[in-house]
């Protein structure tokens, strides 16, 4: 099992690393350059013109790896993380499509990708309790407390995997953070799917793919990496960001640890509630909380240099995860 894990990290991290000098200067050519924020701060603007999409070339390197290295490549389970991680990445590249293609600033309407996001949601959902016998349960992080929710299970987790994905999405905001973060994630679900294989929770013979995909996810993120780190040469654009969103979501799922994937992405929804909070604030008292959300922003604007930030929030990311593996281990009573 580990020389499958270490397979699929390496194959997914070599096609990364392959792709990215082929992909990158077609993106120049067609001129797929990412567009900056006027109101952030002024040392993005140099950023204009980056080549984005690039979230392309670690989908190609985690889904080809995964499906290479897996015990069974067909198996329901794979197919779901697949599918659904391409799905979200889907949405993305429409989005990018018509923002950086099109010239259309707003891309898709913020209505039109919640339908597919919610969508997509519901069929992750359906596929896990309905032909893999995942079940409605919810267990609570750190506990070994598993409360039957019935139907209200889709609504409560079609929020999560919705809310966790954008959140993802947001932090997609300094060279390198949003796959650093991920790739730190993965790894905690390459431990989670491992345990979940073995104390049962996934009913059939082949669980253990799971891992294989997840392990193929820290591969794909790291070689992105190599392209993305600062001074970026390439951005992953909502094409990556929703992808890895659905991705980390699928195997929440898939794993029964929906609540602990709020743990290990900890970073994520700290992003996502910062916009929350400083959209409330401003509406609600015309003032605003941070100098400007998401919160990696607000960081840049006190004074912090871009790697400094990056750094600092790649820590907490590690924390969270491993935060998140120690909270998975009661929940398997």
């Amino acid at each position: 099992m580990s020389e499958r894990l270490v397979l699929a990290a390496g194959l997914a991290l070599i096609i990364t690393l392959v792709l990215g000098p082929f992909l990158i200067p077609v993106l120049r050519i067609l001129k797929f350059g990412q567009n900056v924020r006027d109101d952030g701060p002024k040392r993005h603007l140099k950023k204009a013109g980056t080549p984005t999409m690039g979230g392309i070339i670690f989908l190609v390197g985690i889904i080809v790896s995964s499906l290479i290295t897996a015990e069974q490549p067909t198996s329901l389970e794979m197919v779901t993380l697949v599918g659904i991680t391409l799905g979200y990445g889907i949405i993305g590249f429409i989005d990018d499509f018509i923002k950086v293609v099109m010239h259309r600033s707003l891309g898709l309407r913020a209505y039109q990708k919640l339908i597919g996001q919610f969508g997509l949601a519901f069929i992750l959902m359906w596929i896990s309790v309905h032909w893999l016998g995942r079940g409605t349960d919810l267990a609570i992080p750190f506990t070994s407390i598993h409360l039957e929710l019935g139907w209200f299970y889709y609504v409560i987790i079609s929020l999560v995997i919705v809310l966790m994905t954008n959140a993802v999405n947001l932090t997609d905001g300094l060279d390198g953070l949003a796959a650093g973060s991920t790739m730190f994630a993965g790894a905690a679900y390459v431990v989670i799917a491992l345990l979940a294989a073995i104390h049962g929770v996934a009913v059939l013979a082949h669980e253990t793919d799971m891992a294989v995909f997840a392990a193929a996810l820290v591969g794909g993120t790291l070689g992105f990496l190599r392209f993305n780190t600062y001074p970026a040469r390439i951005f992953m654009g909502d094409t990556g960001s929703l992808a890895l969103g659905g991705a980390l979501a699928s195997l929440a799922v898939l794993t029964k640890s929906e609540f602990v994937f709020i743990v290990i992405g900890g970073l994520f929804a700290a992003e996502a509630l910062s916009v929350i909070l400083q959209v409330i604030s401003f509406q609600t008292t015309g003032k605003r909380i941070f100098r400007m959300s998401p919160l990696h922003h607000h960081f840049e604007l006190v004074g912090w240099s871009e790697w400094k930030v990056v750094i600092v929030f790649w820590s907490v990311a590690l924390i969270c995860a491993i935060l998140g593996i120690i909270g998975y281990m009661p929940t398997l009573g």
